[in-house]
């Protein structure tokens, strides 16, 4: 059991991480040529099949992360500073996505159903904001995990 909760919260971590990668590096740079209008219907359809994912990864990580806590590590006492560092901003990065998820992505939706366009472009641009500070974080989280865990740093 504690290989595979090892295995599925490597694969949420890379997906939600690599995801984000993804969208920021590739999608929206390949997007900005396009008319508002197109470009908005293009993300609203993104982000309605990203999020999804998203919410898988808010849920694996922390239930496998928490099993391998007590499981492997002997618990939060015993765990070495990777396995603190990991928890600390894994929670900031679910925070970061709960708050986008329930207060600003109902705006970016409404605002373009009702091809309401400046309106919908500010409203992505928050998300696009807040999916850098998670990418971010997360680059840090598994730059700071490889090295604690290995001992080069800190």
């Amino acid at each position: 059991m504690n290989a595979i909760a090892n295995i599925l919260h490597i694969i949420a971590a890379t997906l939600w991480i690599g995801a984000m990668f993804f969208a920021l590096v590739v999608l929206r740079p390949a997007t900005a040529g396009l008319e508002p209008a197109r470009r908005l219907v293009l993300w609203a359809g993104v982000l309605k099949r990203f999020f999804p994912w998203v919410w898988v990864a808010v849920l694996v990580l922390p239930i496998t992360g928490y099993w391998l806590v007590f499981n492997v590590f002997g618990g939060f006492g015993l765990a070495q500073g990777y396995i603190h560092v990991m928890h600390l901003l894994g929670l900031i990065m679910i925070a970061v996505f709960v708050f986008l998820y329930y207060k600003i992505y109902p705006a970016f939706k409404a605002a373009v159903s009702k091809e309401a366009w400046p309106e919908a472009g500010v409203e992505l641009n928050r998300i696009r904001k807040l999916v850098l500070l998670n990418l971010c974080l997360g680059l840090v989280l598994l730059c700071a995990v490889a090295g604690l865990q290995h001992g080069s740093i800190i």
